[in-house]
């Protein structure tokens, strides 16, 4: 059975609240380095820097954050050189906070890099950790069983996510 526990309109809503989050943690800021982690990370990353332009005169800049979930240790790709993102403030971002172990190598990558600031966004947290990692901007937390899956559509006629 598929429970609905974001809609459409309830994801605009949540990608528009953490825009302004990102924004008051930035106000200083005239660019935010956005670096989504391939597929629905990435989506989500883009319909944030649409929204952080719309509210804001920050410039946010897209990064593609490649790592390979079966294999977290290989080598991860970045649409950006290190030297853009270096010294400026970069949010890491995916659509669900599991286990955590997709964040914490993802942050493992940027920590090689001096950051000015260095933030997580999730659209789900799902406080099923391993890891100490956290987010700092999300849009839902859910308590749920560890044999409950959650899938985030972030494109194509039905945005929602849903509990299975």
């Amino acid at each position: 059975m598929n429970n609905v526990i974001l809609t459409h309109t309830e994801i605009n809503h949540k990608i528009r609240r953490i825009a302004f989050q990102i924004y008051e943690n930035n106000v200083n800021e005239t660019e935010v380095i956005l670096a989504g982690i391939d597929r629905n990370g990435y989506i989500l990353a883009k319909k944030l820097k649409t929204a952080l332009s719309k509210i804001s005169d920050i410039n946010p800049v897209l990064c593609k954050v490649s790592i390979d979930k079966k294999n977290p240790l290989s080598p991860i790709k970045t649409s950006i050189p290190a030297k853009e993102y270096q010294n400026k403030s970069l949010v890491l971002i995916d659509d669900v906070l599991n286990s955590g172990t997709t964040l914490i190598y993802g942050v493992k990558h940027f920590l090689d890099v001096p950051l000015k600031q260095f933030k997580t966004a999730v659209l789900v947290n799902r406080n099923h950790k391993k890891y100490p990692i956290k987010a700092d901007f999300k849009g839902i937390s859910l308590s749920t069983s560890l044999h409950e899956h959650v899938n985030v559509f972030l494109e194509g006629e039905k945005i929602e996510a849903v509990l299975e």
